[in-house]
C-alpha cells in the first residue's frame, strides 16, 4: 500500500528506534489531553519483551527509519477475560496492543495499514479473530477501528482500573 515501506518482525536491534516512536506517541497523547499511556506504560522494557516473544512488528522505510510499531500478540489477554459486555466469539484470537506511528515522519493512513498488516499476521497464525482496546478519547484509533469494521463489544480495565473501549473483528468474514 505504501511505496518504500516494509512491514517486518522487530528485532532486538530495533528496540531503541521503536522506543523513540513510542515516546513520540506518548507525548502526542499527553498533548491531546489524554491520560492514556501517561502512567509509565508502555515503556522500553515492555517493547523489549514484545520483541523477545516475537510479538513486535515495525514499519520501516526501505532507505530510512522505523516509522511505526505494533504488538501482534497470540496469547490470551487477562483483562479481556473480564470484559463488561460480550465478545463476538470465544475462539482463539490475536490481541493488538501498542500501535504507535511516528509524529516526526507523518505518513497518512499508516496506522490503518499497520492494522491491516496485523490482520495478515493473525490469519497466517490461524487466528480468525482480533481483539483490541483503546482509550475512550483516542479519536485516531477509534476512526481506524470503525474504518476497518471492528465491532464495539464493551469495556475492559487495565492497571488499577483504567477503562478502555474493547473491539473485535472476525477475520473469516472479511
Amino acid at each position: 500500500m505504501f511505496s518504500g515501506i516494509i512491514f517486518r518482525k522487530a528485532t532486538i536491534s530495533d528496540v531503541d528506534a521503536v522506543w523513540a516512536v513510542l515516546e513520540e506517541a506518548i507525548a502526542k497523547r499527553r498533548n491531546d489531553g489524554s491520560d492514556q499511556w501517561q502512567d509509565g506504560y508502555p515503556n522500553r522494557e515492555v517493547i523489549m519483551e514484545d520483541v523477545e516473544k516475537g510479538y513486535g512488528f515495525v514499519a520501516e522505510r526501505i532507505e530510512g527509519p522505523i516509522v511505526a510499531y505494533i504488538a501482534v500478540i497470540g496469547a490470551v489477554e487477562p483483562a479481556y477475560e473480564a470484559l463488561t459486555g460480550k465478545w463476538l466469539t470465544e475462539r482463539p484470537y490475536t490481541v493488538i496492543h501498542r500501535l504507535a506511528v511516528s509524529q516526526r515522519d507523518v505518513i497518512k493512513g499508516l496506522g490503518t495499514w499497520m492494522m491491516l498488516e496485523a490482520e495478515k499476521v493473525s490469519l497466517s497464525q490461524d487466528r480468525l479473530s482480533i481483539k483490541v482496546d483503546t482509550n475512550y478519547d483516542n479519536a485516531g484509533m477509534l476512526r481506524v477501528f470503525d474504518k476497518l469494521g471492528y465491532v464495539y463489544c464493551g469495556e475492559v480495565y487495565f492497571r488499577g482500573g483504567a477503562q478502555r473501549k474493547a473491539f473485535e473483528k472476525l477475520l473469516d468474514q472479511v
